[in-house]
């Protein structure tokens, strides 16, 4: 077995892509950890902006909260119908495309892009946040743990959707039993006791308030909050990794995703109020999740308190694996209209998209490298890129239902352009109530990403006019082939060369680099070693040309007369033939030069048209071999 085969699984065939596909419960675990992992860090994220309310901050966590779900089921039935009007999937994307127009397209692209990214770094951060939440010894270790946990999911994803979806099944339902419980024992106790349960484990102290409740806090503490919906544009995205029918499928995930995680929000709401749970800070050395404290105040510090813990830890984590999912789909459904390199198109052996996971896998990486693993600072960014694509998504489905002569869908249109209206509202609230906070480095990202995109399509558009052509092919009758080999001295390869050139054509220049070193008489060894063969074979006599090097410089020379040769014979093509040593073993080819592969590197990226590079390779040890066989 291949040790690729024994790491990532046996190669599998196009044919083979129908039972990689995943049914809705699978789905979950594949498109849903985004959404679902947010109520661990949504309304904490909220907490943590009205920290400063101190005790009185626990009196807005049910409006907040009740706020986020309004726009969480308005945002629920757009993407239903985007899933059912685009089944080929990467949603917002392709109906900003389609209606709105390329740059507003782009514009959502970009925005899903560089949410993905964010949801990496910021669903790991959180996850190994919640570790060191149980076990605070661990905190000089957060980056490490971010980074091998990165490895981890990078490592699943390659070997196939489908086994990432198994894989992470287990922990996705535990995730969801778990805090089923303890909401529904924290809101039994709580009504049982009038609405003043006494916790078991007393939560942290309220901070001393010394700030009032403002419209301008509120309005930043409900952006924080709003990222308790990024992640539910991700069923939309991959509708075609669900197995047929693909519509009902991915309908299905979607409304079981929102419903459990409209169930989890309110809640938690309700609960933050009911045990007096306020946010500690993050990053200090007494910092501990909100469910963290939580569950200890409704269940205690025993083993299911661990339990519950460790099941955050995981989905948490792996919540990035919604971006592993859909970033390189995205990433393929953009660089299909040449908006990104077309290699972003091709499938791996285990039919994903391999250069988008570690495109990914290395921005996210340096995301929490430069961060330290703790990236709370950029839970409220990948909102803005969520929302942004959330209003596009929307605006461009009002379109789409309009403009169906047929079957015009008024009340859709209703639907989705209130829905345009509140995320787009929401979009202007995150982006300026957290400006200041770093939002305005995804200003400036957003343009610039967009920028590239735009040139990568002219640049391919370039390409395609350069080098259309308008009716049939045309061919002439060919000129003569002008061959030039270079060989520095007479061995093997060159003789491998030198009969590469005969085959080619009649008319063949050697050129040869004299350098100050040489210890044999060039000249001397081809009258001696050559001439008579070629006489015998009766072959022409080629052009013997000998070129100094006062400065010891041998790739220029040989570009210098190759340019001179295609500029004297303006209608024949020049064929370089570049004899080259291959090493059986990579790490043997450090002893020897490298000027081949320069020379043909350079000529590739400097040549012109007429000019073609022909590589004579002679494989070392292969040909002791061949030879030992034939006697």
């Amino acid at each position: 077995m291949a040790f690729l085969d024994y790491i990532l699984g046996r190669p599998l065939s196009s044919d083979e892509d129908k039972d990689e596909r995943v049914g809705p419960l699978a789905g979950i675990s594949v498109f849903g950890l985004d959404a679902l992992s947010s109520a661990a860090y949504g309304p904490e994220a909220a907490l943590t902006v009205l920290m400063g309310l101190g005790a009185a901050s626990v009196a807005y966590s049910v409006p907040i909260t009740g706020a986020v779900c309004v726009i969480l089921i308005l945002v629920y039935f757009s993407y239903r119908q985007t899933i059912a009007a685009y089944p080929q999937g990467a949603g917002s994307y392709t109906v900003a495309r389609e209606n709105l127009g390329p740059t507003a397209g782009v514009f959502a692209a970009a925005a899903l892009l560089i949410d993905y990214t964010l949801n990496v770094a910021v669903g790991i951060s959180a996850g190994v946040g919640a570790l060191v939440s149980a076990f605070p010894v661990l905190q000089s270790q957060t980056l490490l743990l971010c980074l091998c946990i990165l490895a981890l999911l990078t490592y699943m994803n390659l070997r196939g959707v489908r086994e990432a979806g198994l894989a992470f099944m287990p922990p996705t339902y535990l995730f969801i039993g778990c805090l089923a419980v303890v909401i529904c024992i924290g809101l039994v106790r709580a009504t049982v006791s009038g609405g003043h349960p006494a916790p078991i484990v007393m939560p942290p102290a309220a901070p001393q308030g010394g700030e009032r409740a403002s419209w301008w806090l509120l309005l930043k503490a409900f952006a924080a909050g709003c990222t308790a919906m990024t992640g539910v544009e991700a069923v939309s995205n991959g509708v075609q990794a669900f197995k047929e029918p693909l519509v009902n499928a991915a309908r299905q995930t979607l409304t079981m995703i929102v419903v459990i995680l409209i169930f989890l929000l309110v809640g938690i709401a309700f609960l933050i109020p009911a045990y007096n749970i306020v946010a500690t800070q993050p990053g200090s050395p007494n910092y501990q999740s909100v469910l963290s404290i939580i569950t200890q105040a409704i269940l205690g510090r025993g083993p299911f308190y661990y339990v519950v813990l460790a099941s955050i830890l995981l989905v948490v984590c792996l919540s990035a694996n919604t971006s592993f999912a859909d970033f390189p789909r995205v990433c393929r459904t953009i660089a299909g209209d040449g908006y990104l390199p077309y290699s972003f198109t091709v499938r791996g052996r285990r039919l994903v998209y391999t250069e988008g996971i570690v495109v990914l896998t290395v921005l996210s990486g340096s995301l929490l490298i430069f961060f330290g693993g703790v990236t709370d600072k950029l839970i409220p960014l990948f909102a803005i890129g969520a929302f942004l694509a959330f209003t596009l998504s929307q605006a461009g489905m009002v379109v789409h239902r309009l403009k169906a002569k047929e079957s015009r869908d008024f009340l859709g249109a209703a639907t989705n352009g209130i829905g345009a209206i509140a995320t787009g509202i929401t979009f202007v609230i995150v982006l300026v109530t957290k400006f200041h906070e770093g939002a305005w480095l995804v200003v400036i990202v957003l343009p610039a990403f967009c920028l590239m995109m735009f040139g990568i399509r002219r640049h391919y558009t370039k390409v395609s006019k350069e080098i259309a052509i308008s009716g049939p092919v045309s061919l002439t009758k060919p000129h003569q082939v002008i061959a030039i080999v270079v060989i520095q001295n007479l061995n093997s390869v060159a003789q491998k060369a030198l009969q590469m050139a005969f085959e080619l054509s009649k008319t063949i220049h050697v050129l040869h680099i004299q350098e100050e070193s040489a210890d044999r008489d060039f000249v001397k060894d081809w009258k001696t070693d050559a001439e008579p063969s070629i006489r015998g074979a009766g072959l022409p006599e080629p052009q013997v040309v000998i070129l100094k090097s006062p400065y010891r410089k041998v790739i220029s020379p040989i570009l210098d007369y190759v340019w001179g040769v295609e500029k004297e014979h303006p209608y024949n093509s020049i064929a370089v033939i570049i004899p080259q040593l291959i090493e059986k073993h990579w790490y043997y080819n450090f002893l020897h030069n490298q000027r081949a592969a320069l020379l043909s590197s350079i000529l590739l990226f400097k040549g012109k048209s007429r000019v073609v590079i022909v590589n004579v390779p002679w494989n070392l040890r292969s040909h002791e071999k061949d030879r030992s066989m034939r006697t």
